[in-house]
């Protein structure tokens, strides 16, 4: 217990509610920043790390524990941490999974690193736009699947979303993207793991060694197990490791896995502070929370490398409207929305070409004859959705010609553009297949212009290149 007759600059614990601990400091002291550190200990000597959240009346300080607080006692001595949270950065944390405060969770030893980073401190500089920054035509990253190449392509210093509610393979396809651009481009990748469980973390590790890239990955998780606090610092500490690259001039991929649980553990937070929540019964701050993250993902005047960045987007019970998600849209460039239809009519990736939508898709970016050949598929889908339910009632027999030569080629189409992954072959039982960007505008050629109409459509499903 503190001596508070001492006056000695230390405070006390009079408060704990969950994750919350109130801080009370002698009033001749000076109270902490906001976000800055404070250190205090349970009755079994476990470290318990606080964060400044709110200054109170009276000299307290309210904080958000992102260690549990369970066996913390009232009146506990709470000491100064020297500023905000800094993280170890740079080459250390290649093959390493860290948590939010930096500290390695995965038994492989300490790590030594010669340059630590504030997690809450944004770069300096001017946002730009990568084109203008370069001087030179914006570069497109090549994917390796069909149907991002085509309808959703890859831009360097984008942001890509991937929607979906559960079970619709967001994982699945985040780590694929992973695996073909890092083994194709031999990139840098950084992994953010926010409020997933840890079973899919144990998952990703074996799967990028299995595939041999872990030495190319700097993985961050603040898991579905932990607090609140660490499953919202850990989106700032992951974003932190990736800005210290991009200052390297090195050019970073970004994922996250699940931004959504980002702005959850936010609304958390905000709940257990006593904020009055919005009318949608998510936080008040849930736009600048989003936009505090996203803003940080960034080119800028002074560095010559780039972040791109990929973002996993659960969907509460499959609801676009959601408030959440909505938040997220207006920082995406592209969306790629999972259908389950699609997943009950075993089409994979699920990717919903009339819900999603790229701002990439242009001809400035793309090309004529990419941006022609993409306008016209997705053309055919329309059609064919309303042909579709046509179908279902008076059967294909009675379209006419025209319509059935249509018909059949967007099930061709919808067929070709799904893919067997390499990180799903011990589900598929079928090889990995990378297709290049020229190959999946060739196949897509082939079938619009009915070079492919011999071939039966089941010839189409889970296949490469276009036979």
């Amino acid at each position: 217990m503190v001596d508070r007759a001492k006056g000695d600059g230390l405070g006390w614990v009079i408060s704990v509610q969950g994750p919350v601990v109130d801080v009370k400091f002698p009033a001749d002291s000076v109270l902490p920043n906001i976000f800055d550190v404070l250190c205090t200990e349970t009755i079994e000597g476990q470290k318990v790390t606080l964060e400044v959240a709110e200054h109170l009346p009276d000299h307290i300080a309210r904080c958000i524990a992102i260690q549990s607080t369970q066996n913390v006692q009232r009146h506990a001595q709470v000491t100064l941490g020297g500023g905000p949270i800094k993280i170890p950065v740079g080459d250390c944390l290649y093959t390493r999974i860290v948590n939010s405060l930096g500290m390695p969770i995965d038994q492989a030893g300490e790590i030594v690193a010669s340059t630590y980073a504030q997690i809450r401190k944004p770069p300096a500089g001017t946002r730009v736009n990568q084109a203008k920054l370069k001087g030179e035509r914006i570069e497109i990253i090549e994917t390796g699947i069909k149907v991002m190449d085509l309808l959703f392509p890859l831009v360097k210093g984008g942001k890509t979303g991937i929607l979906g509610g559960a079970a619709l393979g967001k994982s699945i396809l985040t780590l694929e993207i992973i695996h073909n651009i890092v083994k194709k481009i031999k990139g840098t990748c950084v992994f953010i793991g926010a409020g997933e469980r840890i079973r899919e973390g144990n998952e990703l590790y074996h799967a990028l060694t299995k595939h041999e890239i872990l030495d190319k990955v700097m993985m961050v998780f603040g898991q579905m197990n932990e607090p609140p606090g660490a499953r919202y610092a850990v989106a700032m500490t992951g974003v932190t490791v990736a800005e210290h690259l991009q200052a390297q001039n090195k050019d970073v991929l970004l994922f996250i896995d699940n931004v959504f649980r980002f702005l959850q553990a936010g609304s958390e937070i905000s709940t257990l502070l006593g904020r009055v929540p919005s009318e949608t019964g998510y936080q008040p701050t849930l736009i600048s929370e989003a936009s505090e993250f996203h803003e940080r993902i960034r080119s800028t005047r002074d560095v010559g490398g780039s972040i791109t960045a990929f973002e996993a987007v659960y969907v509460p019970a499959d609801d676009l409207t959601d408030p959440a998600v909505v938040a997220i849209f207006s920082f995406l460039d592209s969306i790629l929305v999972l259908s389950r239809e699609r997943i009950q009519l075993g089409l994979y990736p699920a990717v919903d070409p009339l819900l999603s939508n790229s701002a990439n898709l242009d001809p400035d970016i793309v090309g004529e004859q990419h941006f022609k050949t993409a306008r016209e598929v997705i053309q055919i889908f329309q059609k064919y959705e309303e042909l579709r339910r046509i179908v279902l009632v008076v059967g294909v027999d009675e379209l006419s010609t025209a319509d059935r030569t249509l018909y059949d080629r967007a099930r061709k189409l919808q067929n070709f553009l799904t893919q067997p992954f390499f990180v799903a072959e011990a589900y598929t039982g079928k090889g990995g297949e990378y297709v290049t960007r020229e190959e999946t505008l060739e196949g897509c050629r082939r079938i619009i212009e009915g070079r492919l109409d011999h071939l039966t459509e089941d010839q189409f499903y889970m296949i490469g290149r276009a036979p």
